[in-house]
């Protein structure tokens, strides 16, 4: 078996880890990875042949060369793998969780810290437990920062990630409804995300912390060192001053007065951007630096983006969906000066015993705003009486949309991830 040591030393002059055969490049590292339904230690010659220096497997029975390195587990040593070359590095690791808006400050924070260091962060969201060892596996020697999202559906995930990200640095965005499924309840939530706080907290840490969370101020308790953010307390603060067609904001304690004309849709976006102004503030990212960083961040990938298309506005927020998120998203657009204003509105998932309430409860806030039209798709809407148009899946609601398309419209698209709502629009 070989050691995390001896795999390190091979890492060292083969830096490029994968886990997808249909990915490997030369003189890759691959790493045979198991689930429920696909054993990567099958597809270890194939990464060979393909051009990997070695593959890393746990099946005696695969090896033929010296080119495969036996372990015990293949997961295990990948995260082992990252624990150590994490702990090569004497630099910022910032750690980033929350139930919503935690990809967009990830991808904020990272604009503004690059400004000014060589920043290494999250590609996309791969938060879990493989894509968060991927991430740090992919930190060159050059590294000044380093930030890292951590996504997580149940208790102890995030603890886990932070055992071999070390983080120095956390944020937590938000804690909302979220993965009730697995964490049982807003509690729940609450304790899972808090796992980050516990790790600076036990590694004399420091946080930023959004100060209009009640629940933070008690989460937060004994940390070590806390710089706090927010709409009205804080070393930073800042207010919306229009999301028509995108959110401004006034920044007015931290820094001269500063208007950030950003490219993000929706006013929940301002503790993003406060969130990242307040990195920047204790990195010592100059104010200039960080005003333009946030301006030039365009989101994509489906996550708030607003897009024209046919004739018509459309704003595309189907990354992901829970009752948190769809709330501040509905009511976000129920005010947008707008006629025409059309909901496309995917099931949530991962809600457990809550979920037939909370499309419920969604369903209600729906009622109270006037609509052109109210469109859903799949998920525990189908199991609820309602006066709505409804569809099985986004292609269905597709074909829907194409035959009836007309112009001068508002749309809202927003779901789950595996709702695939951007499908509607093609």
């Amino acid at each position: 078996m070989i050691t995390t040591e001896a795999l390190y030393n091979i890492y060292q002059q083969y830096p490029s880890v994968t886990t997808d055969t249909r990915k490997i490049g030369k003189g890759d590292i691959f790493f045979a990875l198991k689930g429920p339904s696909f054993n990567g230690n099958a597809f270890a010659q194939q990464a060979l042949d393909a051009g990997a220096a070695y593959a890393v497997v746990d099946e005696s029975a695969v090896v033929t060369s010296d080119r495969f390195l036996l372990t015990s587990d293949v997961l295990t040593s990948l995260q082992d793998l990252a624990r150590h070359h994490r702990q090569q590095f004497n630099i910022p690791f910032i750690a980033i969780t929350g139930s919503n808006g935690k990809t967009t400050t990830k991808e904020l924070v990272h604009a503004v810290l690059s400004t000014s260091y060589k920043t290494y962060t999250t590609t996309g969201n791969l938060n879990n437990h493989i894509g968060v060892p991927l991430t740090i596996l992919k930190i060159k020697p050059d590294a000044e920062m380093a930030v890292i999202e951590m996504g997580a559906n149940h208790l102890r995930e995030i603890e886990s990630y932070c055992s071999y990200a070390l983080p120095t640095h956390g944020i937590i965005t938000n804690c909302g409804k979220a993965h009730l499924e697995g964490f049982g309840s807003i509690e729940g939530v609450k304790k899972g995300k808090g796992e980050l706080y516990d790790f600076l907290r036990a590694n004399n840490g420091i946080a930023f912390v959004c100060d209009d969370f009640d629940y933070f101020h008690t989460m937060a308790a004994g940390l070590p060192e806390i710089h706090w953010y927010g709409t009205q307390n804080g070393e930073v603060t800042g207010a919306v001053l229009q999301t028509e067609p995108f959110l401004e904001v006034a920044i007015s304690k931290g820094f001269e007065p500063m208007h950030i004309k950003t490219q993000l849709v929706g006013g929940y976006n301002i503790y993003n951007v406060l969130a990242a102004a307040m990195s920047g503030k204790y990195f010592n990212v100059p104010a200039g630096k960080i005003k333009d960083a946030l301006e030039a961040y365009a989101p994509g990938n489906s996550r708030s983006q607003l897009v024209e298309k046919d004739g018509n506005h459309i704003i595309l927020d189907a990354y992901n969906a829970n009752p948190s998120s769809m709330s501040a998203a509905i009511d976000n657009f129920a005010k947008l000066h707008a006629d025409n204003k059309i909901l496309f509105l995917g099931g949530m998932m991962e809600l457990g015993n809550e979920s037939i309430e909370e499309h419920k409860n969604l369903l209600n806030l729906v009622a109270k705003y006037p609509w052109k039209d109210v469109i859903l798709v799949g998920g525990d809407f189908k199991n609820i009486e309602h006066g709505y148009r409804y569809f099985d899946n986004s292609l269905q609601a597709a074909e829907w949309w194409t035959g009836r398309q007309t112009e001068g419209n508002y749309l809202l698209v927003k779901g789950s991830r595996s709702m695939t709502m951007e499908k509607i629009i093609g």
